[in-house]
């Protein structure tokens, strides 16, 4: 729990970003200028997670967070599968690549956490629900401290009953996959909404996560109650992030007007700008990690070819707010934006 309060040290917290945006560039940027990094384990080997923490390590990060994936408890539908598969074959077409396999994996969770026991980090974080107690309990006896994304009253009960030592409340607002433990029957919520609920409801520090573009937003965010504010599509645009250029360069760009939940990409509910491939594919169904498998060559060709109508750009209903700066500099104008509000960070 005694690093858990880390966080009222350190009141803002870079979000951890899959698919290579959290870099350890970023986490090393972001740190230095007084933030708390994450590096996002999602989609990463155990090996590749190992060279991420040592390469922070080296860097003299502490504290950082790593944040995990939940394995998914249910396998797609092999019908409702196939059906999509042939609806992906005009962009696979068009992309010049084949549809990817319809894999479902853990994302290597056992290697992960024997790695985090052997190898103690800070602090570890969940997305997609909440791992049973005798996981909790290993990283706590490691010295680690734990963070379990809730996105519910009911769901930070259960994190918090099974020995979370902090949480992470995303508001409906956030980029990028939706944490709801049961994507099948989550209830969104504003941000702001929904944290003085958590905050009343439990007894642990909360981080609140979901459209926090500014200081203005950090400040509102602590006025809650909350101990951090964590910051996801804010950091995209800085150079130190691993983001792909085009995304980078969407987030700016005007002929973009909005974001909207999709699960077409990976089978999870994520929020992202609004392009071609959202409005093709709006009848997904919901099989994660088995549609991530499939359109993952789709994308990383879309990506290759700066086609930006086919990529998946992750970014939160604040977006128009993002800046392009050194992540240093950005830090810097939150903390002046936030002490406008009538709060330090």
């Amino acid at each position: 729990m005694a690093k858990a309060g880390l966080l009222n040290v350190r009141p803002i917290v870079q979000a951890p970003m899959a698919g290579g945006v959290s870099s350890p560039s970023l986490v090393t940027a972001v740190h230095r200028a007084g933030v708390t990094g994450s590096l996002a384990a999602g989609y990463l080997s155990a090996d590749a997670l190992a060279e991420q923490i040592t390469a922070v390590r080296e860097q003299g990060v502490d504290p950082f967070v790593v944040n995990l994936f939940v394995p998914p408890k249910m396998e797609g539908d092999p019908d409702r599968l196939h059906e999509y598969r042939r609806e992906l074959s005009a962009e696979a077409e068009r992309q010049g690549v084949p549809v990817g396999e319809a894999e479902h994996d853990d994302d290597d969770w056992a290697a992960k956490l024997d790695l985090l026991t052997r190898d103690p980090v800070p602090m570890v974080s969940f997305t997609f629900g909440c791992p049973e107690p005798s996981v909790l309990s290993q990283l706590r006896e490691a010295g680690t401290a734990t963070v379990v994304t809730v996105t519910t009253v009911a769901e930070a009960c259960i994190a918090v009953g099974r020995g979370a030592d902090a949480l992470c409340v995303q508001g409906v607002e956030a980029g990028g996959h939706r944490a709801t433990f049961d994507p099948l029957h989550g209830h969104d919520r504003p941000l702001l909404e929904l944290l003085p609920d958590v905050i009343a409801t439990v007894g642990v520090p909360v981080i609140g996560a979901g459209g926090v573009m500014n200081g203005r937003d950090v400040a509102a965010v602590l006025d809650t109650g909350a101990v951090a504010a964590q910051l996801g599509t804010a950091f995209v645009r800085c150079p130190e992030s691993g983001a792909q250029p085009n995304h980078k360069l969407a987030l700016g760009n005007p002929d973009f007007v909005e974001t909207a939940l999709t699960w077409s990409f990976t089978g999870r509910p994520a929020r992202g700008l609004v392009n071609r491939f959202v409005d093709e594919h709006l009848g997904a169904p919901f099989a994660y990690p088995e549609i991530h498998h499939m359109t993952k060559p789709l994308r990383a060709a879309a990506s290759k070819a700066g086609d930006t109508g086919g990529m998946a750009l992750w970014a939160g209903s604040g977006w128009r707010k993002s800046r392009d700066l050194p992540a240093a500099d950005l830090v810097e104008r939150l903390r002046v934006e936030a002490s406008e509000a009538g709060v330090r960070v």
